[in-house]
């Protein structure tokens, strides 16, 4: 499993395509609502040997403002580069699809948002050529869901504003009120779901609570982040053994030798250790070839 904010913030367009529609009526811009929709190539490589990839690329279908492209990006920093970028891609799509493209952004941290949100100028100041505005969705504007009946009116829209707010101080209320919904949810809406939350979490101290709350509230499910928790609890479960045993029969662990045997994720090769601490004449000795 991939835990990149990075590929949350933008895939779950790709499983919900429609969520593009309720997160620009959060932001206050009036898009209708798909007929259709499509997701298409990211890849928008020129000739050249020069790969340029937007994260997730879509084609709406409309009956009232026809068809369009919509590009979502995630964004987890400033970068001066990026507006460069994002008025090359606009361009491109344009004249490759031969529709208006739009771009969505999708920020965790407010500043980020802030600077995305920016218009930026492109020409001389006295008559800029090309003026490029994004929309952006960020923990600045999107909606701060703590309630399980909110969650479980719009549970895509629940699970974007979730990784917007990744750092917010109340992200406990919010983790919790999802996993209050997903009870309810079938396996096959809520898995995804559960990774996605997963993985918008990244490296955040709200990674580990959604870990928690997933052992915890939602332990009858097999999505892959279900059964990496339930392998890293016999693994653990495991490690604690070995070093029981090495424990009782009064030989000493070196510190090395315990911060190996509890940061091995094997199950099986701490079955062999464990079974080697029986006899073992000293702690290094349960290693032998592996």
């Amino acid at each position: 499993m991939v835990s990149s904010p990075h590929e949350a913030m933008h895939r779950i367009f790709q499983e919900h395509p429609e969520l593009f529609s309720r997160v620009s009526e959060v932001l206050g811009v009036d898009f209708a609502p798909p007929t259709s929709f499509t997701v298409l190539p990211n890849d928008l490589t020129e000739t050249q040997p020069l790969e340029r990839r937007v994260d997730t690329l879509l084609r709406f279908d409309t009956q009232k403002d026809g068809s369009f492209l919509l590009a979502v990006e995630a964004q987890g920093k400033k970068d001066p580069d990026k507006p460069a970028s994002w008025a090359y891609y606009a361009s491109y799509l344009l004249t490759k699809y031969r529709l208006q493209p739009m771009l969505l952004v999708i920020c965790q941290d407010r500043s980020t948002a802030e600077w995305a949100a920016r218009p930026v100028r492109f020409g001389p100041p006295q008559w800029p050529l090309l003026t490029l505005c994004p929309l952006v969705a960020g923990p600045h504007n999107m909606p701060l869901i703590t309630s399980p009946a909110e969650v479980r009116k719009d549970l895509a829209l629940a699970t974007l504003a979730a990784i917007t707010h990744a750092t917010n101080p109340d992200i406990g209320a919010i983790l919790k009120a999802m996993t209050n919904v997903l009870r309810d949810t079938p396996a096959a809406l809520a898995d995804p779901i559960i990774e996605f939350v997963a993985q918008g979490m990244g490296k955040h101290p709200s990674a580990a609570l959604w870990r928690k709350l997933v052992a915890v509230d939602l332990s009858f499910y097999k999505s892959p982040l279900s059964e990496e928790l339930r392998d890293e609890g016999r693994a653990e479960g495991r490690a604690e053994d070995v070093l029981t045993v090495l424990a009782e029969r009064g030989i000493d662990v070196p510190e090395a030798v315990r911060e190996r045997v509890t940061g091995c994720g094997d199950v099986e090769v701490l079955g062999r250790w464990l079974r080697r601490a029986v006899t073992a004449p000293s702690a290094d000795a349960i290693f032998g070839d592996g």
